[in-house]
This record gives structure tokens, sequence and C-alpha cells, in this order.
């Protein structure tokens, strides 16, 4: 009990202080909005077309994929290492994860999300 109040007190500490800090930042800044703050920087040259420009959805969907099946993927290290001694029970509960993993990259690939057309 003491070790949850202890983490409650550092996380109400650590969202004040961040709270704090991210207004005091608004306050202190000068938001002066030029021409030349709000053009695109293209290392030193004109640029070439209009940098706000409309992106494929499927940029987004592979970069949430990705995102996805590697933080599943961090998961099969510590399993890796220590799958001489975990067991039976160990060993199944990853093949289920590996299985879900597995159906989950299948369903992607048959929904055609990793297509590019």
């Amino acid at each position: 009990m003491k070790y949850f109040f202890l983490l409650t007190i550092f996380f109400f500490i650590s969202l004040i202080l961040s709270s704090v800090i991210f207004f005091l930042s608004f306050l202190i800044a000068t938001q002066r909005p030029s021409v030349e703050k709000l053009s695109a920087y293209e290392c030193g040259f004109d640029p070439f077309n209009d940098a706000r420009t409309v992106f494929d959805v499927r940029f987004y969907l592979v970069a949430i994929l990705f995102i996805i099946f590697d933080l599943e993927i961090i998961y099969l290290f510590p399993w890796c290492t220590a799958a001489a001694n975990i067991g039976y029970l160990g060993f199944w509960v990853m093949a289920f994860f590996l299985i879900i993993l597995t159906l989950g990259f299948i369903y992607e690939w048959m929904k055609g999300a990793l297509e590019w057309e």
C-alpha cells in the first residue's frame, strides 16, 4: 500500500509539473507569425511546390501497422532469451500470442492493406 501511495504522488506531481511547464510555454513565448515563419523550409531554397499536400491514407496505414507489429515483436525478445526456463505454459502462451499476431497479419494482407496500386 505504501508503494501505491508513492506511485500516486509521483504521478500527480508529474502531471502538475508537466501541465505548468506546458502552459508557461504559451505565456512566455512570443507569438508573432510572419510570412517567413509560416513558409516551408527547403534547405535555403525556394520551395518547389506547396509543402502542405495531401498524403495518401495508405502511408498512415502502413505506419500504424508497422508500429503495431513492431511493438508486438518486442515481446518476442524476452521470450526468446528465457525460452528454456518458462516451461510448457510459457511456451503455449507465447504460441497463442504468435498465432494471434499471424492471424492479424493475414487479415491485413487479405484486406489489401499492404498492396500499392
